[in-house]
C-alpha cells in the first residue's frame, strides 16, 4: 500500500544526500524503494509509540544512504557478482575455519602471511573471532566490546584488517566477523557516560534505581547463563546507586533495544563492518536482544522483528553481505531465526546447526543414531534459501539442548542420558577415552555443558599419553568420522583452528587470572607452528588428520550435489549404529553412511535400493573404490568408526 508520508521522507533523504537516482545510485534507490515499506512496518512494530520514533527512523534511512555512498566500487562490484550467482552462500565451494587471531598467529598482519595454510587445507572462508577493542581481563574472549570500530591493538589496526581483507578477496576467500548486538563492555563510552550520570546513555541500558522492584521482577523468569562465575542477571553499580542488567558477565551490560537510538547506533556498526568487506556478519547471542518482564527474555517475537529489520537494512545498503544469527537454542526455536510466514528465509541467512553438532557427540558416545534421527523432523524444516553452519567443535562449549522427547524417542531417560554424556566426555565414566571437562554447572537445575577439543574428546590426548597406538588409530578415525558427517550434511562446514592438526586440550589457561575461571580456554589452543610442520611428516597424527581433513574438503568441492538446496533425505535406519543420508541434485546422487560404533556395522543393500531400484555400482570417494550393489539380503560392511561417500555411477 502506498504510504505518502514514507515516500516524502525517503525523497527528502535522497535529496539531502544528493543521490544520483537515475545514474550511479539507481540500483540502490530501487532497493530502497522496494524495501522501504517493509523496513517502516518492522520499525513501527517496535517504535511507533516512542517519542523519538520518527526522528530515529529518519536517522536510520540516512544511515543506509551514507553506507551506500561510502561503499567502495570494488565492494559494489562484488555485490553484483554475488547477486548474479543467486544465493552464493549455498554453494559446495565454501569451507570455513574459525580462529582466534592472537592464538593462531599473533596479529592480522601475520594472518595475511598464513593464507597458504588455508589454501593447502582447502579452506576459503575465515571467521575471525572478536578482534575489536575489549578490556584485558574482562573481555570474555573479545565478546565484551569497548569500541565497535577500533581493532584491538593486540591484533593490529583497522588498516591491517583492511589489508587482510584485500589479500583474502584477491585469493577468492570470504571473511566473517562477529558483532555483539546484545551487550557492550562496561568500559564502552556509552557505559562510561552512563556511569557519569548522563541520562541519555543510561537509557542505552537496562538501568534501575537501587530500590526499584523491576530487577527482581525480571529475575523471576530469567535463567542464569553463567551460574558459577556470574550468578543472576543484574549487577549493582555503586557509583550510580543503580542496578544494570548483565545476562552474561557482570562486565557486559545489556543494550536496551526498546530505545530506537540503540537500534540506529548498532545498525550503523553492522553496516560499518559491511563496508570493511565482511562477507558474512555473525550476530552474537541474538536470542537475548529483547527483554520483557514475565518472560525468559529469550527468543521473543520482538527479537525476530529486530533481526528482520537488520536484514532488510543490510539487503538495501550492502546486499553482498549475508547474516548469521548465532542462536544456540533448541531445534524448534532455531527454525524461527530463518524467518517465518512472509519472512521465511528473510531473517538470518545462516544459523548454527548446534543441535546436529551435539547429536553427533551423542552418537559417538552411545554408538546409536536413534536420538539424532528423532530430531530430524524438526531440523529438516529449514527453508530453501537459508543454510546452516555445520561443525563438530567451535570456541564454545557443547550444550545438550535438544528436546527431551527426542531422547525419549531414542529409548532413554533424558536426565540419565545427559548425565551419561557429561560423565563420558569428562572422562568420569569407566572406560571413557575422553578428557573433557564440565562447564557452567548449575547446581539449581543440574544442567552442565562440555568443554574440550575435538581431539581430546575423541580420545587422542589419552591415547598419546598412554602411548597406545591402537587407541591413537581409533581416535583419529573418530575425528575424521565426525568431520565427514558434518561436511556433507548441507550447509557451510566450519572447522575450528587446531582441529585440522589434532590439537589436544591446552591447559595453560589455568595460569592466566583472566582465563582460569573459564575452562572453555582448554579448547582454544595457542598454535605452535613448529608442531604444525609435523603435518608434512608421514604417519604422525598431525599428518594423518590434516591429510584426511584436506581430502574431505577436496571431495566436497568437486561434488555439486552437496550444495544446500534442501536436497537431503535420511536413510531408513536398518542398522541403528549407522547414520546415513542421500544427497540428490540435477541427476547426481551421493549416499553418505557413517558407522558410529566400535564394531563393524552391516548395512543391507536395500537401504540403498529403496531409493533407486536400478542401482548397480557405487563409487566411494573416500576409499577410492567401487562397490557392486548386492542383493537385499547382502550387506555393505563398514569398519568401526568408518564411513563411505558413495556416488551412484
Amino acid at each position: 500500500m502506498y504510504n505518502a508520508h514514507l515516500h516524502r521522507l525517503i525523497n527528502a533523504a535522497v535529496q539531502k544526500n544528493k543521490l544520483d537516482i537515475a545514474g550511479t545510485d539507481n540500483a540502490f534507490y530501487v532497493r530502497l524503494l522496494t524495501s522501504a515499506d517493509t523496513i517502516y512496518e518492522l520499525y513501527s512494530e517496535l517504535y511507533s509509540k516512542h517519542p523519538a520514533g520518527e526522528s530515529m527512523f529518519e536517522a536510520l534511512i540516512d544511515g543506509l544512504i551514507k553506507t551506500h555512498l561510502e561503499r567502495s566500487p570494488q565492494l559494489k562490484q562484488k555485490d553484483e557478482e554475488k547477486a548474479a550467482l543467486g544465493d552464493w552462500f549455498l554453494s559446495n565451494d565454501i569451507t570455513g575455519m574459525s580462529l582466534y587471531v592472537d592464538r593462531f598467529c599473533g596479529t592480522l598482519k601475520n594472518l595475511g602471511n598464513k593464507l597458504g595454510h588455508f589454501d593447502k587445507l582447502g579452506v576459503n572462508f575465515l571467521h575471525l573471532l572478536p578482534i575489536f577493542e575489549s578490556p584485558e581481563g574482562e573481555s570474555d574472549g573479545g565478546y565484551a566490546v569497548s569500541d565497535f570500530r577500533k581493532v584491538d591493538k593486540r591484533f593490529g589496526t583497522t588498516k591491517d584488517l583492511q589489508g587482510l581483507q584485500q589479500k583474502m578477496m584477491d585469493n577468492g576467500m570470504y571473511l566473517m566477523l562477529d558483532i555483539v548486538l546484545n551487550h557492550t563492555s562496561h568500559r564502552h563510552q556509552w557505559a562510561e557516560k552512563a556511569k557519569q550520570g548522563d541520562a541519555k546513555y543510561q537509557d542505552y541500558f537496562y538501568m534501575y534505581d537501587a530500590d526499584s522492584p523491576i530487577p527482581a521482577a525480571f529475575e523471576q523468569h530469567m535463567p542464569e547463563i553463567f551460574p558459577e562465575s556470574s550468578p543472576g542477571n543484574f549487577t549493582f553499580v555503586p557509583e550510580l546507586d543503580k542496578w544494570v542488567m548483565n545476562v552474561f558477565h557482570s562486565y557486559q551490560w545489556d543494550l536496551n533495544y526498546t530505545n530506537p537510538a540503540v537500534l540506529v547506533e548498532m545498525v550503523g556498526n553492522v553496516l560499518y563492518y559491511a563496508n570493511l568487506g565482511v562477507d558474512i556478519i555473525r550476530i552474537d547471542a541474538p536470542a537475548f536482544m529483547w527483554k520483557q518482564i514475565g518472560t525468559s527474555c529469550q527468543n521473543l517475537p520482538q527479537t525476530h522483528s529486530l533481526l528482520r529489520l537488520i536484514k532488510q537494512c543490510v539487503t538495501v545498503a550492502t546486499p553482498g553481505m549475508a547474516v548469521l544469527g548465532e542462536a544456540i537454542v533448541g531445534p524448534r526455536e532455531i527454525m524461527k531465526y530463518f524467518g517465518t510466514g512472509l519472512f521465511t528465509a528473510k531473517e538470518c541467512d545462516f544459523a548454527y546447526n548446534a543441535t546436529q553438532m551435539a547429536l553427533q557427540w551423542d552418537m559417538l558416545a552411545t554408538g546409536n543414531t536413534r536420538v539424532m534421527l528423532a530430531a530430524q523432523h524438526e531440523l529438516s524444516k529449514k527453508p530453501l534459501g537459508a543454510s546452516w553452519i555445520t561443525y563438530t567443535r567451535c570456541h564454545d562449549d557443547i550444550g545438550l539442548a535438544y528436546d527431551n522427547d527426542m531422547i525419549e524417542a531414542g529409548g532413554y531417560d533424558p536426565y540419565h542420558h545427559r548425565k551419561y554424556l557429561w560423565e563420558y566426555y569428562s572422562g568420569k565414566f569407566p572406560g571413557s577415552p575422553s578428557t573433557g571437562a564440565l562447564f557452567s554447572i548449575n547446581p539449581k537445575t543440574g544442567d552442565a555443558r562440555i568443554s574440550g577439543s575435538l581431539a581430546s574428546l575423541c580420545g587422542l590426548e589419552k591415547a598419546i599419553n598412554d602411548k597406545d597406538k591402537t587407541a591413537t588409530d581409533t581416535a583419529i578415525d573418530k575425528i575424521l568420522l565426525m568431520q565427514a558427517h558434518s561436511f556433507f550434511l548441507g550447509g557451510v562446514p566450519m572447522l575450528f583452528y587446531g582441529d585440522e592438526l589434532g590439537y589436544t586440550n591446552d591447559y595453560s589457561y589455568l595460569t592466566d587470572p583472566g582465563k582460569s575461571y573459564d575452562n572453555r580456554w582448554m579448547h582454544r589452543p595457542v598454535i605452535d607452528w613448529k608442531k604444525n610442520k609435523k603435518a608434512d611428516k608421514p604417519g604422525t597424527p598431525e599428518q594423518r588428520i590434516f591429510s584426511g581433513t584436506q581430502k574431505l574438503t577436496g571431495i566436497r568441492r568437486k561434488l555439486p550435489v552437496v550444495a544446500d538446496y534442501k536436497n537431503l533425505t535420511w536413510l531408513t535406519p536398518y542398522n541403528t549404529h549407522v547414520a546415513g543420508y542421500l544427497r540428490k541434485l540435477n541427476g547426481q546422487q551421493l549416499f553418505c553412511v557413517f558407522n558410529f560404533s566400535a564394531g563393524e556395522a552391516f548395512l543391507t543393500w536395500y537401504a540403498f535400493r529403496e531409493h533407486s531400484n536400478d542401482l548397480e555400482k557405487l563409487y566411494d570417494h573416500w576409499t577410492v573404490q567401487e562397490f557392486t550393489v548386492g542383493n537385499n539380503e547382502e550387506y555393505l560392511v563398514i569398519k568401526p568408526y568408518g564411513f563411505h561417500l558413495l556416488e551412484v555411477v
